[in-house]
């Protein structure tokens, strides 16, 4: 049965038989025998059929529930296992909000250096995609935004505490500054995060505060295309200055903190709350707790 619910939670993602079969690796016909012989062992219809998928039943958004549940432990078992047998070894699959990105190599690098056998991918999304990721399975922790939105169930370790810069090109309005404010920056010719980024709601947020509205005229969600627009000097950007700091120190560029509000918002890495949580996933978290204690203490 296990494999029939694992088909079953990539047909509820993609909804579509045939993009389903295909990443399960099987025919559609195999997957839609799967499928209704699930339907069989449960007694009940779990998806609504026409010439095509047309969504899951009540009784099919009960068993998905059920089917995250018992897939989710099913996996811990196997993990737990192999790891009894072999060590730690697998694949990690993480997932960040951009302003975290610069952010990753310190978890996955010392935790590479102690386990050796185990691989990393790493995606760049938004909030709100990284805890839909989690739900199904599809992604085993993430980075993002611990206090602006609802997490839901959750287990949650903080990292570092952002605090906001104006970062723009030497020679232009405001570069020689100690500190601007909200509503200074609002008049800079601005290049932002894409409105589905938490991090750019976070901004308009604290524009609001101040009375202004953010006009950027050009917006993206990669923070390289964000930096790369400030060293032409014909644009500014507003990042985090641990961001900033990320893609290394020139003579000209300037990082000014904004105040007026001086914002800063707590970042993290997330995971499904889950008992007991699978190896991999167990000892990421506890990685995760040194360097946000390590970050603490600096």
């Amino acid at each position: 049965m296990i494999d029939k619910l694992e088909m079953f939670l990539v047909l509820a993602r993609e909804r579509h038989f045939g993009r389903a079969a295909e990443e399960c690796g099987v025919t559609q016909p195999t997957l839609s025998a799967a499928i209704r012989q699930l339907e069989d062992q449960l007694g009940v219809m779990l998806v609504s059929r026409g010439s095509r998928f047309q969504g899951l039943t009540p009784e099919g958004q009960r068993v998905l529930e059920w089917a995250r549940r018992i897939v989710g432990d099913a996996r811990t078992m196997r993990e737990e296992m192999r790891a009894a047998r072999k060590g730690l070894s697998g694949h990690i699959r993480l997932a960040a909000v951009p302003t975290t990105l610069a952010m990753v190599p310190m978890l996955t690098a010392p935790f590479q250096e102690k386990h050796p056998d185990v691989t990393f991918s790493v995606l760049s999304t938004t909030s709100v995609q990284i805890l839909a990721l989690l739900e199904n399975l599809e992604i085993d922790a993430g980075l993002t935004y611990l206090e602006n939105e609802p997490l839901g169930r959750v287990t949650s370790v903080p990292l570092q505490v952002e605090r906001y810069h104006l970062v723009t090109a030497a020679g232009t309005p405001l570069s020689e500054r100690e500190s601007v404010t909200w509503k200074e920056v609002s008049d800079v010719r601005l290049c932002l995060l894409t409105a589905d980024m938490q991090n750019r709601r976070i901004v308009n947020q604290h524009f609001s505060e101040a009375g202004v509205v953010a006009k950027p005229t050009l917006e993206s969600n990669s923070m390289i295309v964000l930096f790369s627009h400030v060293r032409t000097g014909r644009w500014a950007s507003i990042m985090p200055f641990n961001v900033a700091k990320s893609f290394g120190f020139h003579e000209d560029i300037r990082m000014i903190p904004i105040v007026d509000p001086d914002a800063r918002h707590t970042v993290g890495l997330v995971a499904t709350h889950r008992e007991p949580f699978t190896p991999l996933v167990s000892a990421l978290l506890h990685e995760a707790r040194i360097l946000g204690e390590r970050n603490q203490a600096q």
